[in-house]
């Protein structure tokens, strides 16, 4: 029998999904222009599968993660999976990448036809016949207009192609003509303890409109894991995207650090990892649905499945503004208004 993670309804009518959710960027491999460096195809699968097995009801990826190779990789792991254990999976459009330069910045376009011809690409790969949530991965700089994108989106929802329409990276002028349109059933947005500024406007947009929100990079993409190091930064592979990410260069780094190793008392307190304490912190804020964690192997998966049930009390919330004000670490809200 599959475990049980806690659950919450993704806005006012999305599904009920975990309080985590399995990010497969790294899936995408080797190569292109935001990859995570090589990874092994099996496993992905086998982290994949693992996750499933461990009770987590939902898998992200996005067509660009290795340009098509990502979402291969989840059609691969679902494809071994009965149909009443296969997770619902989410993936992205609207970024154009040009295959002759695969490390040129995909373009981001969201044109209609674009839409379209990106799902139909997308159901193939996955192999399902309808993708239960699709979302924008960037608003769109091609000059079309977002209500005739949101409209196509809306279309293919019509269709039964998409169960669910959402939005990613998305501010909250974008939210609001989309929402004018038809319900947004979800934003995506990056957030952790180190980047914040989205719990200033959009979580509470999203709290106050029914529209979930399912937060990106809540560990900051390694930094707030219980192993990482400065000397990790330097044994990166030359085609991780970390390497340019300030983040990851003085001083920033070190402020980070110092904010993760202030983690620790709280984990042996509740007798977890760092990372745990780190996603269940962006669970904790109002508006927030889910958290999507990505990982490369099984044993990844476990060094971050118990913030799904992690609440953090009064005095870990408080001691993680301390930290945050101590450290000068990041930007944003560190507490909820």
């Amino acid at each position: 029998m599959t475990p049980s993670l806690p659950t919450r309804r993704l806005g006012s009518s999305g599904p009920e999904i975990t309080t985590v959710g399995f990010g497969a960027w790294a899936a995408g491999g080797g190569g292109w222009a935001f990859a995570w460096g090589p990874q092994d195809d099996a496993e992905s699968v086998a982290a994949i599968r693992h996750a499933v097995a461990r009770g987590v009801n939902w898998v992200d990826t996005a067509a660009v993660y290795g340009y098509g190779h990502s979402e291969e990789v989840v059609g691969r792991a679902l494809a071994g999976l009965p149909a009443s254990e296969r997770p619902l999976v989410f993936t992205k459009c609207g970024l154009r990448w040009n295959d002759t330069d695969r490390m040129a910045t995909p373009a981001r376009d969201s044109r209609p036809a674009r839409v379209r011809e990106e799902c139909e690409a997308s159901l193939r790969r996955l192999g399902v016949d309808a993708i239960d949530l699709f979302q924008f991965h960037w608003p769109d700089q091609t000059g079309t207009a977002v209500e005739d994108s949101w409209g196509e989106m809306l279309k293919l929802v019509d269709e039964g192609k998409v169960r669910w329409p959402g939005v990613s990276n998305y501010g909250v002028a974008l939210l609001e003509r989309c929402e004018a349109v038809r319900h947004v059933t979800s934003l995506q947005p990056p957030f952790s303890m180190i980047r914040r500024d989205v719990a200033g406007a959009e979580v509470p947009w999203c709290a106050a409109h029914g529209t979930g929100v399912i937060v990106y990079s809540p560990m900051q993409s390694g930094l707030l894991t219980d192993s990482f190091t400065a000397a990790r930064v330097a044994a990166f592979p030359p085609d991780d995207w970390r390497r340019l990410s300030p983040q990851y260069q003085s001083p920033s780094l070190e402020r980070n650090l110092a904010l993760r190793d202030a983690l620790r008392p709280i984990a042996a307190k509740h007798g977890v990892s760092v990372a745990a304490v780190a996603v269940a912190w962006t669970l904790a804020w109002p508006g927030v649905t889910g958290a999507i964690v990505g990982a490369r192997s099984p044993k990844q998966v476990d060094g971050w499945l118990a913030a799904a049930g992690l609440r953090l009390d009064a005095d870990d919330l408080a001691a993680v503004v301390a930290a945050i004000g101590r450290t000068q670490a990041g930007s944003g809200p560190a507490a909820p208004a």
